[in-house]
């Protein structure tokens, strides 16, 4: 199936997509949703527009065929930035061939030079949940920019470009707290009024992370200081790590390095996810398993302590009746009682 869009901002984007589809379009105070007729697949495709020239747009849907959306506008294209939560989606410019794939936590900024248009590909029976913060930069320009000072030489050109002179393509793996960000969006927490204010602040702090993430991958003089979704899936193998070899005192020197990280990202990825440090959370660990054999197994005390990587009883103790209100020996009194 293809679908042209023939029109700007977002909320006539939904417009042409709607016609394309034969389905009507719901407005809820200047926030425009298309449900998907059911013939055609699952979800939705929502948008907003705002009066700064950004827009956005969210496809949270399944078609039964393969989609393909083109954006072929006789007019300068908007500077777009899309995040792929799920799923996955093809981009590629008008005149071009070469379609790039979009996984899920990957994003884009793409530009195109002069009238040259997009065209999104999304695979058919393929859940996917795709938002694009679409800026209209002849109308972003009006607003009081600063000269967009202190901004990345290559972004501030791209901003400063009303008239698309050059074509621009940048891929990445986005960050934590735009995953947060996008899933604040699609809450609704809010209506009427209240929601056009809450989606423009956070259409505009999507902006912000966006740039310091572009920003943090260009600058290759230092390390990635933005948590990405991969530094997630590095805090799963080290939490992994550590559940299978509690008797091994790890450092978390050795583990990020393990996990192909720093110590700061895997710090960060801990706070965020279990909200602990690494050692709090191993020694979280080590006393659940502590308590657990004190409660099921043979063990003694002094046992169990070494079976849990520690070498001083009392500190075991101190530690244990920080986590627990009791010391440990109460589990082995309790243990007996069963027993007998």
């Amino acid at each position: 199936m293809r679908i042209n869009v023939k029109t700007l901002p977002v909320d006539e984007i939904i417009q042409d997509i709607s016609e394309n589809l034969n389905a009507p379009v719901q407005n809820g105070s200047g926030e425009y949703t298309i449900e998907l007729p059911k013939e055609v697949g699952e979800g939705f495709i929502r948008g907003i527009s705002f009066d700064s020239g950004m827009g956005f747009i969210s496809y949270n849907c399944k078609f039964y065929e393969d989609v393909e959306i083109h954006f072929a506008l006789n007019t300068v294209h908007p500077l777009k930035f899309i995040f792929c939560s799920a799923g996955s989606i093809g981009h590629s410019f008008q005149d071009s061939e070469k379609i790039n794939e979009i996984k899920a936590y990957q994003n884009i900024i793409v530009s195109s030079s002069g009238y040259n248009g997009h065209v999104l590909f999304f695979k058919a029976n393929e859940a996917t949940h795709i938002s694009s913060l679409e800026i209209i930069r002849s109308v972003f320009a009006h607003r009081r920019n600063y000269d967009f000072q202190d901004l990345e030489p290559t972004l501030k050109e791209l901003f400063q470009d009303a008239v698309a002179e050059r074509q621009f393509f940048y891929q990445g793996n986005y960050s934590i707290k735009a995953a947060d960000i996008m899933n604040e969006i699609n809450t609704k927490e809010f209506s009427g009024f209240l929601r056009l204010l809450y989606l423009e602040a956070k259409t505009f702090q999507m902006l912000v992370i966006q740039i310091a993430q572009y920003e943090d991958d260009e600058d290759g003089d230092k390390l990635p200081q933005i948590l990405r979704q991969s530094d997630i899936e590095k805090v799963d193998y080290v939490v992994k790590r550590i559940q299978g070899d509690l008797g091994s005192n790890l450092t978390v020197e050795s583990l990020a390095k393990e996990a192909g990280t720093n110590v700061n990202k895997l710090q960060e990825g801990f706070k965020y996810v279990y909200d602990l440090t690494v050692n709090k959370y191993m020694q979280h660990k080590k006393l659940e398993a502590a308590k657990e054999m004190l409660m099921t197994s043979e063990k003694n005390i002094s046992e169990i302590v070494t079976a849990i990587g520690l070498n001083n009883r009392s500190y075991f103790s101190k530690i244990f009746k920080e986590k627990y209100g009791v010391n440990p020996k109460y589990f082995l009194k309790t243990r007996k009682k069963e027993v007998d």
